[in-house]
């Protein structure tokens, strides 16, 4: 199944409008949204299934949040994926509603 990726250059008014505009686009294939501030829009908004990490053996010391600036808790059930690569960790959880 192929997957939508939709670009900021489709005029809409918020995350939720934007993420209905990709499900429009993408009929039934699958609807991705990148992290940052636009994943925590629309992670907030309650539109997020499943949420997909790499974590890898690096501490910064400081950088941008994963999420954006994201004001309440979300909760993710323990992941039902885990795949080890070479140091590099991927995670898929589900979003826990």
């Amino acid at each position: 199944m192929g997957k939508v990726v939709l670009y900021a250059s489709v005029p809409v008014d918020g995350a939720e409008a934007a993420v209905a505009a990709a499900q429009e686009l993408a009929g039934d294939r699958i609807v991705e949204v990148a992290a940052g501030d636009v994943g925590g829009q629309v992670l907030a908004a309650g539109l997020v299934d499943e949420v997909r990490m790499d974590v890898v053996p690096v501490v910064f010391g400081s950088g941008r949040r994963f999420f954006g600036s994201v004001h309440a808790q979300h909760l993710l059930d323990d992941p039902d994926v885990v795949i080890q690569g070479d140091r590099v960790l991927h995670l898929r959880c589900r979003v826990r509603r």
